[in-house]
């Protein structure tokens, strides 16, 4: 079974900065990370392949630096790691980087190809359905689980408070979620990353690549002063009419009116046990 794994090198984001002027992400002097959604899915390929043998290649688009993530993901255990850096590939939004890398993997030998569900530096999930439809292969997104057996993929897939359960044949590509394997610890290996050129990506189209082909333009980027400390989740199943009801509530069933018994605290001790579903044990 051989494996691809992309990953990504993000900014810490207890550390998040934004450039006023470009509103991009400042990411100088800021401290990088390996994104958990791709480390996550790093781990579920080393599962995979000590269960079912293969090879894992861990793939990479960015600056130099994204390295470290890179040698991060050969410590852990991946066989091989390429980075996609080029000046050409500047400016790439998702449509031209999942182009790229889906370039570069279609000259690999794969039978899986694994993504983090989303990357914390922009949450857009859309980088791994990209290069999905470019290879034109079969894409499962919030993925809980994979699975081979009798020759077929079993894919989980984290619906809202609920799993669909699929199968699939042939190449596949999965968006993992975090919880779907806890990485292990790295430990220092010899091999180091390879860098590869836009030049030595075969057939690939300059016009697709970096600020040229990316339609995406950023217009304004804002940060919230309040982090989310909780949320509300709301029963799917329920009528659109006691939906929209419990959001307003804040999740709390609406109560009745409430009649409020008084008196002393004997009185009230056989107010309460004179209640019917109160159960009695005389002594």
């Amino acid at each position: 079974m051989n494996i691809v794994a992309c990953i990504k090198q993000v900014p810490d984001t207890n550390e998040v900065r934004i450039d006023s002027k470009t509103n991009n992400l400042v990411r100088e002097g800021v401290p990088s990370i390996m994104n958990p959604f791709d480390e996550s899915g790093v781990e579920l390929a080393l599962r995979l392949k000590e269960r079912y043998g293969g090879r894992i290649t861990v793939v990479s688009m960015g600056p130099g630096q994204a390295r470290e993530a890179l040698q991060q993901a050969l410590d852990m255990g991946a066989d091989e790691a390429i980075l996609l850096s080029d000046r050409a590939f500047a400016g790439s939004d998702t449509l031209a980087t999942g182009y790229i890398l889906a370039q570069y993997i279609s000259g690999l030998d794969y039978d899986l190809i694994l993504c983090g569900a989303e990357a914390i530096d922009g949450c857009t999930g859309q980088v791994g359905p990209v290069i999905a439809e470019n290879l034109g292969i079969p894409q499962f997104t919030y993925v809980s689980g994979v699975e081979w057996e009798d020759e077929q993929w079993n894919i989980a897939r984290s619906v809202g408070r609920y799993l669909e359960y699929h199968e699939a044949k042939g190449k596949i590509l999965a968006c993992v979620m975090k919880q779907i394997a806890a990485p292990r610890a790295a430990h220092p290996c010899s091999r180091n990353p390879k860098v590869i050129s836009a030049r030595e990506i075969k057939g690939l189209d300059p016009g697709r690549a970096g600020s040229t082909g990316s339609p995406t333009r950023v217009v304004k980027i804002q940060m919230t002063d309040a982090r989310q400390k909780c949320y509300v989740a709301i029963d799917d199943r329920l009528p659109a009419r006691e939906r929209i009801q419990s959001i307003i509530n804040g999740g709390i069933e609406s109560k009745e009116k409430v009649e409020l018994i008084r008196g002393s605290s004997e009185s009230l001790a056989y107010k309460i046990l004179s209640l019917p579903e109160v159960e009695r044990n005389v002594v």
